[in-house]
This record gives C-alpha cells, sequence and structure tokens, in this order.
C-alpha cells in the first residue's frame, strides 16, 4: 500500500514507486516535485495500485452560486478550458470579462481556490468581487492578510514565499496576469502547489514566445484566445487610437542629437548592433568595465529622457485636455518625474508605486465618482485598475512592449451607452521614440 502525503513543495510517497518520483538513499520513499499530483494520482488510479492520498490539507469549498450570467465568448472560454482537461490559458483583453469566467470555473470545480495577482490593487478587487458575487468571506494572503480560507486571493510575491506552506491547500489556482508567472521566482507558485486545476488570464501573450513554452508546462496550454478589434463595438467600447508627433524644442532637439549621436558613434566604432533585448543587456554588461561603453549608455539615457519628458508633450497635453473637459482622462507616463510634474503643474491626482494604499483608494474613488476627472500614473495602473467610464487615455511615453500598450488601451475600453474611447500616443518627432511606438503596436 502506498501512502502519499505533502511535504514543503514535494509529494513523498511511502510503500512504493511513484511517476516523477525519485528515490531517497537508505530510505524505502520517493520524492516527486508537488506539481505532478495530478499525473501520480491519474497513473496509481489507472494502474489499480492501492494507496491513501494525504496530500490535501485545505478547507471544504462553501456552496455557491454567481449572480452573473456569462457572455457567449466567456462560455466558450469555460467550454474550451474544461475539455483541455481543467487546465489552461484564456487570453482576453481588458475590460472583456476574464474576471467573470474565472468566477464560473471557481464556482463549477467547487474546491479550494487560490487566485494569484500581481498588485494589491488587484488582491483588493479580487476580494470584493468574489465577496459580492459569492456571499462569502475571502482569505487574503499578501499587504498585511494572513488569513488562508477555502478562496483565498494572494500577491505573487506572497504565493511564492508561503509556497512550501501552502501548496497542498488549493485544489485550484487562477493565474491572474499569468505572464508574470515566467519569472523565476513566481515559478515555484507552480511547482511547489499541487492544484490539479489550473486557469491563468491576461490580455496579451505573444503568439510565437518562449513564455509560451514555458507557461504550456507550468499552467496548460493557451485553449481561448480573442483580441481587441473582435470585441469593439459589441462586448467593448468603440476606439480610435491616434499617434501625435511633436517636435522637441530646438534647444531640447540640439541637446537630443549631440546625446544620441555620441551613442551610436560609440556602437557603430565598436561594431556593436543592438537587434534584441539580449544584445542591449550585453552593452549594459560591458559599461561595469569600459568606462567609453558607459559614457555611451549615459547619452543615451540622457536622450531618451529629452525624448519622453519633452516640453512640448505637456504644451500638447495641456491644450488636448482644455479641448476635452469632460473627458475621464487617464494620463501615463514611462516615470514617475513627469508624472510629478504634471501633477504639480495640472493639479491632477498622481499615483505611483510610492503613493499610499489609502491615498491610492480615495484618488481611484474620486475617479469614479467624478470628484477628480484625471488621473497621472506611471506604470503602477497599467494592470489592475477598474475604471469604467474612463474615455480617454493619454499615453506621453512608455515602453515598446505590446502587453503594456494593449493594458493602457484596456483601461478605456469598458463598454457603455454611447461611449467612444480614444487614446492618444504623443511621441518626440525625429528620435528613437518613433521605433518605440512602432514596435509596442506591431509586437
Amino acid at each position: 500500500m502506498i501512502t502519499l502525503s505533502y511535504d514543503m513543495g514535494r509529494i513523498i510517497s511511502e510503500g512504493g514507486e511513484i511517476p516523477f518520483g525519485k528515490k531517497e538513499e537508505d530510505v524505502e520513499r520517493y520524492i516527486a516535485p508537488a506539481f505532478r499530483y495530478r499525473e501520480i494520482i491519474e497513473y496509481l488510479e489507472t494502474s489499480s495500485v492501492p494507496f491513501v492520498d494525504e496530500v490535501f490539507g485545505g478547507l471544504n469549498f462553501p456552496e455557491v452560486k454567481m449572480k452573473l450570467s456569462l457572455r457567449d465568448y466567456q462560455n466558450k472560454a469555460v467550454e474550451l478550458w474544461n475539455k483541455a482537461g481543467k487546465k489552461g490559458i484564456v487570453v482576453l483583453p481588458t475590460g472583456a470579462g476574464k474576471t467573470v469566467l474565472a468566477l464560473k470555473i471557481i464556482q463549477d470545480i467547487g474546491e479550494a481556490a487560490l487566485i494569484v495577482v500581481p498588485t494589491l490593487v488587484l488582491v483588493e478587487q479580487w476580494k470584493q468581487r468574489l465577496e459580492e458575487e459569492y456571499g462569502v468571506r475571502v482569505g487574503v494572503i499578501g499587504g498585511g492578510g494572513r488569513e488562508v480560507r477555502a478562496v483565498t486571493v494572494a500577491t505573487y510575491d506572497s504565493a511564492s514565499l508561503k509556497s512550501d506552506v501552502m501548496g497542498n491547500l488549493f485544489k485550484l489556482i487562477v493565474f491572474d496576469e499569468v505572464h508574470h508567472l515566467t519569472g523565476h521566482s513566481y515559478r515555484r507558485i507552480s511547482l511547489k502547489y499541487i492544484a490539479p486545476y489550473r486557469l491563468g488570464l491576461t490580455a496579451t501573450l505573444q503568439k510565437e514566445s518562449s513564455a509560451r513554452v514555458v507557461l504550456r508546462d507550468l499552467v496548460g496550454d493557451v485553449v481561448h484566445e480573442m483580441e481587441v478589434d473582435e470585441l469593439a463595438g459589441i462586448h467593448l467600447a468603440n476606439y480610435k487610437v491616434k499617434t501625435v508627433h511633436v517636435p522637441l524644442s530646438p534647444e531640447e532637439k540640439k541637446e537630443y542629437d549631440f546625446c544620441y549621436s555620441r551613442y551610436r558613434s560609440f556602437l557603430s566604432g565598436q561594431g556593436i548592433r543592438i537587434r534584441s533585448a539580449a544584445d542591449y543587456q550585453r552593452f549594459v554588461l560591458r559599461t561595469g568595465r569600459d568606462p567609453k561603453a558607459r559614457t555611451a549608455l549615459l547619452s543615451r539615457n540622457r536622450a531618451m529622457d529629452i525624448a519622453q519628458n519633452s516640453s512640448s508633450k505637456v504644451g500638447y497635453l495641456k491644450k488636448l485636455l482644455g479641448d476635452n473637459p469632460e473627458d475621464k482622462t487617464l494620463i501615463f507616463t514611462r516615470h514617475n518625474k513627469l508624472v510629478y510634474r504634471i501633477s504639480k503643474d495640472l493639479l491632477i491626482p498622481a499615483i505611483t508605486h510610492q503613493t499610499s494604499k489609502q491615498e491610492r483608494e480615495v484618488i481611484l474613488d474620486g475617479f469614479r465618482s467624478g470628484v477628480f476627472r484625471r488621473i497621472v500614473t506611471s506604470r503602477v495602473l497599467d494592470e489592475g485598475v477598474d475604471v469604467p467610464d474612463a474615455s480617454m487615455a493619454v499615453i506621453l511615453s512608455g515602453s515598446g512592449s505590446s502587453r503594456q500598450y494593449i493594458q493602457r488601451l484596456g483601461r478605456i475600453l469598458r463598454k457603455s451607452e454611447d461611449k467612444q474611447a480614444r487614446l492618444f500616443e504623443l511621441v518626440s518627432k525625429d528620435t528613437s521614440e518613433v521605433y518605440t511606438s512602432r514596435r509596442r503596436k506591431s509586437s
């Protein structure tokens, strides 16, 4: 008779060999990774091997009934996830209701569930949504929360840190913004938790990417995928994107050209070609031992700083806001420096990673109620802010990531009556920002 138990991210088999198990020296027991739990159980059941399963140590899931009904594409996603063996990833645009289909799956599985999210904003949003829909108390791990319940929400950081002791408490894991799971420190969540049922949610995942390969092993294949344009005008708001090429001031242009030319001259003189993130990383590593390379990097950074934070962008923003006083607007930048500059100059509430939880909630509540009609932020609201009636977004600067671009667009796409969403992207003319803009909209 085989007896299975759990110990700090491992399945322990005493009394017989199991798949993926490694025999311990001088002891008649086998050790396997926790995430192989489902395959081990399936093997033992189909092989008619007698065993006792003492692995699961979680709470019983309460009987719940959600109030919302699913849209057709959400039902299809749930159906395809079930057909894939109750594992896999659903890719839907922000505002398309990924949370709703997750609520349906949690209800249908009827087992202890852990929802893993990247930010404390999302912890609060998921907790509130789950409690409203199910009428049960939801546990929270992270941000000071230490309560484990049959339905629990945790940050990626907390779920990772507590993987050894929480790994056998849940049968279902929902990975919100599942692309975060590819980070090395977060992979232990998928490896040390037994959860036989796994759902990944994200707004974007590149079709040909190493991330898909990694996530396939950890969560499952992409089972359903839809893009913004497939839902716009039906389940999401109609939208328009306008890219505005704003010229640098003469002083800014002179300094930008000088700095960027110094950077390009160094690369050319050394025969260095930057064609990928790996190429750029190698160049950065070189700056630690090569003073000329470091000078070139600092010149590049200064040039980018000028392009991303130009006075012309701020001037255009002022005019844009003046022409659209009634639009509830989100303003995105890449760095906090410009956030605080705009906040001070235009008297707009700012949210960055330095903003306290209490202040952030006051600002977001004020935005939802209409007390504030604008918010300026860096990257902290790319994920996790629920603002159904925001109708305009302005990107002053950002990375070349298509994921960030789609997330920012998604912040204004939640459908409401007669809403026409608009995204303005301000790009410094004749700078490397032009290339960055093209890359994030085409990758």
